[in-house]
């Protein structure tokens, strides 16, 4: 009885923590400065390296980190509107092309580079390849579809949070300053763009979430992800044991995608703010189930592997625009949208004094996010032993 009762309270903690902290975000700027994600992620190690949970915990952790990322992706997918791709400029498909394609090359080099020191450096380089061409949502998703162990991933995730922070500060101050020298100047305001269906900027906004015109809908999307996901499970037994966990987040993301094409799923309220919510639930649960002591062992060879894929895709990219005639307002807004993610593009459009990129570096970043999930499998299995 005792131990049932430990699970329902941690149950409850993983499910009403990330509630909180999206409450109190926009009351304390700290919280709203650092993110929702790292403040979950702060709490799930403290929470996860004092000492008050131990090995009869992990069942309850393994299922839920399990069932809210399958959950998160269709809810996620289904709100873009993807029709804005066919409206990107040219040199947007050109320069976001160069940026998938630096960011492949220069994983699978660090791969080679990094696999004597990496246990298991191919299941690093698809999560660096999903996170690097998407976001939190696929690296959460690969981690899932390749049975990552949580504090690998989680020495991934820290490391590409303190490396892709400083990366930031640098196309802030002196980065932007070098690339207008380096690239052609001119950023050509392509006002034939369409506002993509979720609005990064403030994607995230939880007013009103539980009104009953709001709450009906949402939940409605809710069944439907528990639908795509069973859909989807049926579907993996038709495959190797080995695969399924890999066919079933592949299947969930093709259908969400789909979705996303039927006008009235698509503009269903606050479906993205649920998605969003339970990936912070599950960064809660895997934070916690970090083991801090395998970490500081471990970190060092992880974080240079992604210092090392940061730094020279970004030169790899920048050295394809001066060969493509790719302007370096572009350039930079595509590697924001990349390495960053979206909800950074327009704090770089504003750095920039650019507004009128911030379009353009939104749809790149809704194309990786639909491509992420591909792209990471993909390398993980070419590069497989």
């Amino acid at each position: 009885m005792e131990i049932h009762i430990k699970d329902i309270l941690l149950i409850l903690f993983y499910l009403i923590t990330p509630a909180l902290v999206i409450h109190y975000a926009g009351r304390f700027l700290l919280i709203k400065k650092a993110g929702n994600i790292v403040v979950v992620y702060l709490i799930g190690l403290i929470v996860g390296n004092i000492g008050i949970l131990d090995a009869s915990s992990m069942p309850i952790q393994e299922n839920m980190t399990n069932l809210t990322i399958l959950l998160s992706l269709p809810l996620l997918l289904v709100s873009l509107n993807f029709s804005s791709w066919t409206r990107m400029a040219p040199k947007s498909f050109v320069s976001l092309a160069l940026g998938l394609i630096s960011v492949f090359t220069v994983v699978v080099i660090g791969h080679y580079l990094f696999k004597p020191i990496i246990h298991d450096a191919w299941k690093v380089s698809g999560l660096l390849v999903g996170v690097y061409t998407g976001g939190t949502p696929n690296l959460a998703s690969i981690k899932e579809a390749l049975n990552v162990p949580s504090h690998e991933y989680l020495m991934v995730h820290t490391s590409d949070l303190i490396y892709s922070g400083a990366y930031l500060l640098f196309l802030m101050t002196i980065g932007k300053g070098l690339f207008k020298k380096w690239l052609p100047y001119g950023y050509l305001n392509n006002s034939s763009f369409e506002k993509p269906g979720v609005d990064f900027a403030n994607s995230e906004e939880y007013t009103n979430f539980f009104k009953v015109y709001n709450l009906v809908p949402t939940f409605g999307m809710l069944i439907l992800s528990i639908l795509i996901l069973a859909i989807s499970f049926g579907f993996s037994m038709l495959f190797a044991d080995e695969y399924q966990v890999m066919i079933i987040i592949l299947s969930i993301t093709t259908m969400g995608l789909i979705a996303s094409f039927i006008p009235m799923l698509r503009r269903t309220p606050k479906s993205y703010e649920l998605g969003m919510y339970l990936i912070l639930v599950f960064s809660l649960v895997v934070a916690s189930m970090a083991d801090m002591n395998k970490f500081s062992m471990e970190a060092i060879p992880i974080f240079l592997y992604v210092s090392f894929t940061i730094t020279l895709s970004l030169l790899l990219h920048l050295i394809l625009s001066k060969i493509f005639k790719i302007d370096a307002d572009t350039m930079i807004i595509t590697s924001t949208a990349l390495i960053c993610s979206p909800p950074f593009v327009p704090v770089i459009a504003g750095a920039l004094n650019n507004r009128s990129i911030i379009i353009s570096g939104l749809t790149i970043g809704i194309v990786g996010y639909a491509i992420g999930n591909y792209l990471g499998i993909f390398t993980a299995l070419l590069l497989k032993p």
